[in-house]
């Protein structure tokens, strides 16, 4: 089992940058593929970024290709999400989730075994 909390959250203005980060607890961190969903008031929660099962892979949303980058340190049981060139779109509550167990699907949060309690990011125009 593993514990999630985000940080790093905040509001910026539309073009600004922030990066999130995701702490986990417990000796087992790196065994669990990381991903980060968002949800924005009135819509369901959508898949933002995630790593593959190995981790050697990274996935990302159309709507922040080229503009959101997934990392992790598994050293320090951490996951970041470096955001750049934020647009008042972006705007939601962002969260981190770990997946036990390969061969889900990482877009569908159905495959998240385990969820932070997220990070509100507000970007103005």
């Amino acid at each position: 089992q593993v514990q999630l909390v985000e940080s790093g959250g905040g509001l910026v203005q539309a073009g600004d940058s922030l990066r999130l980060s995701c702490a986990g607890s417990g000796r087992t961190f790196s065994s669990y593929a990381m991903g980060w969903f968002r949800q924005a008031p009135g819509k369901e929660r959508e898949f933002v970024a995630a790593f593959s099962w190995s981790g050697g892979s990274t996935y990302y949303a159309d709507s922040v290709k080229g503009r959101f980058t997934i990392s992790r340190d598994n050293a320090k049981n951490t996951v970041y999400l470096e955001m750049n060139s934020l647009k008042p779109e972006d705007t939601a509550v962002y969260y981190c989730a770990a997946r036990a167990v390969s061969g889900r699907p990482y877009i569908s949060s159905s495959s998240y075994d385990y969820w932070g309690q997220g990070t509100q990011v507000t970007v103005s125009s």
